[in-house]
């Protein structure tokens, strides 16, 4: 096969919006499981509701596009069922971390053999730009329109802490980067979390004098930095750039782990 052959050619053209970042993560992971040559009727795609969660329905394999926060239920009970599937979750920012929270935890400290794949927008994009618990602090959304007051989650370090093997932050702008982070992580025994920062020009740009979307991308690469470079300041005791956010393999290690295939 190739990455072609991955997609339902009848559903396109896609319904994201132009500038959106989710197709290039979509390619991402498509680009990372065929290399591996996973077989069409052993790969399943799991998705709730949102923006990112619409990724399955262009996928050729069996795919759940499930309800709103629990496409991890919905995929710790096909993996659970078949060991052997390779099963992979596609969700966002809001999905995953708000009425998803719960689920999330409990799939990280179960250390299920699943990768999970957050398209982070940092805003509900698809139901009318709603704050989410990953919107920045003075960011504005419909629902923080003086500006957010609350501190955002790290989704990187809860997945970490609650257990997951592999957890990984990039963006859509380290389209390479990605793709081997993500092969990396489908190959990793146990719960394999990916972070990816995407920019959403219609619903966060747009209040936050982002529309344009190389500006969204050229914020995203500016404020990046390497997992490798942050230590080194940290060890050196350097301020760490004001805006910034770690990229990189921000965990790789090998506690046990629930479904892995027989």
């Amino acid at each position: 096969m190739t990455v072609e052959d991955w997609f339902r050619h009848d559903r396109l053209p896609h319904i994201f919006c132009a500038g959106c970042g989710n197709g290039s993560i979509i390619n991402s992971t498509l680009e990372a499981v065929d290399s591996l040559n996973w077989k069409v009727d052993e790969t399943v795609f799991v998705s709730g509701i949102g923006c990112s969660s619409r990724a399955p329905g262009y996928i050729v394999t069996d795919s759940l596009h499930t309800t709103h926060g629990r496409a991890l239920a919905f995929a710790t009970g096909v993996k659970m069922a078949n060991h052997d599937l390779n099963v992979v979750v596609f969700t966002g920012d809001g999905d995953l971390s708000a009425i998803g929270g719960n689920h999330f935890i409990h799939a990280c400290r179960r250390n299920i053999d699943l990768t999970v794949i957050c398209m982070n927008n940092q805003i509900y994009g698809m139901t009318g730009g709603q704050g989410s618990p990953c919107t920045p602090t003075g960011a504005l959304s419909t629902t923080t329109p003086y500006g957010m007051d609350e501190p955002a989650f790290d989704l990187c370090d809860l997945a970490t802490a609650a257990g997951a093997n592999f957890v990984s932050r990039w963006t859509s702008y380290h389209v390479r980067e990605l793709t081997r982070s993500i092969k990396l992580g489908l190959q990793k025994p146990g719960l394999s979390f990916i972070e990816v920062m995407v920019q959403c020009p219609t619903n966060y740009g747009r209040r936050n004098r982002l529309r344009d979307v190389e500006a969204m991308v050229s914020k995203m690469r500016d404020h990046a930095l390497l997992k490798e470079k942050y230590d080194r300041l940290v060890a050196e005791r350097k301020p760490i750039p004001e805006g910034s956010f770690v990229v990189g393999t921000l965990t790789d290690r090998n506690l046990p782990a629930l479904g892995v295939r027989r």
